[in-house]
């Protein structure tokens, strides 16, 4: 989606931050021994408090109003049954639909006791993406992102996760440019619009750089004992920094 006028601008910063709000919540009250499911019920009444509808169930009928992943899951968990533990690492994914309109954050989080190892690990996947939206630009080739992704974790003695990236949004939840790799591609010559609507996820990985497909068929693992991170916002690309629509 490419941003026509101020109404749909505002139309985009209202479901940025719907999704945002919701993904501060189930942050807020994650804790141990809780399930989930339960997780993913905080996150649900709060979209229906704003008539927002789940992306994820309205697209492609996940079974849950958001992804959550623990440890070795990279993306797209499903809620259940499973408690959260100490020491678990939490990714969240929200994303939503309000009046035609799409936002997609996420975020990854540690419940204590914190290893500190996991916890450089997120810092770098933030500074990642903060160096990705320094050079998402009007005019900047889209491969720019997944060059300072790539820069960004060997710098912090990360490895990138190759098939997971980000994606155009807006009138739905994936939109061109399709799949925004988290790695440089010398062959991408596509070139980033102002007023164009994308979200930026890095997936920074203790090793495992390939996620597996589980036997539920939604939820992708990398290797046991590996961990990964996540952070995304959905933005505005400008002349300058981008505009982050997912924020409070």
């Amino acid at each position: 989606m490419t941003i026509e006028n101020e109404d749909e601008l505002g139309r985009m910063k209202v479901i940025g931050r719907i999704v945002f709000e919701t993904l501060m919540l189930m942050k807020r009250q994650m804790q141990i021994g809780m399930s989930t499911l339960e997780l993913d019920k905080i996150g649900a009444e709060n979209l229906d408090k704003y008539g927002a509808r789940s992306a994820p169930m309205v697209m492609y009928d996940f079974p849950g109003y958001t992804c959550i992943s623990i440890n070795e899951e990279a993306a797209h968990g499903i809620p259940s049954e499973r408690l959260i533990e100490a020491g678990d690492v939490v990714n969240i994914d929200v994303s939503a639909e309000l009046d035609g309109y799409f936002g997609d954050t996420g975020g990854t989080f540690l419940v204590p006791p914190v290893d500190p190892k996991l916890q450089y690990l997120c810092q770098a996947t933030r500074k990642a993406l903060r160096s990705a939206m320094q050079v998402a630009r009007a005019g900047a080739r889209v491969n720019q992102i997944g060059a300072a992704i790539t820069k960004s974790a060997k710098k912090s003695g990360f490895v990138t996760i190759r098939d997971l990236g980000s994606h155009g949004i807006g009138r739905s939840l994936h939109e061109e440019p399709h799949f925004i790799p988290n790695f440089y591609d010398k062959t991408d010559r596509r070139v980033l619009q102002e007023g164009q609507v994308i979200t930026i996820e890095p997936f920074l990985s203790t090793g495992c750089e390939q996620t597996t497909t589980q036997a539920d068929g939604w939820t992708l693992s990398t290797g046991a004992g590996n961990f990964s991170a996540q952070y995304e916002h959905t933005m505005v690309i400008t002349q300058g920094k981008p505009m982050i629509l997912t924020a409070l």
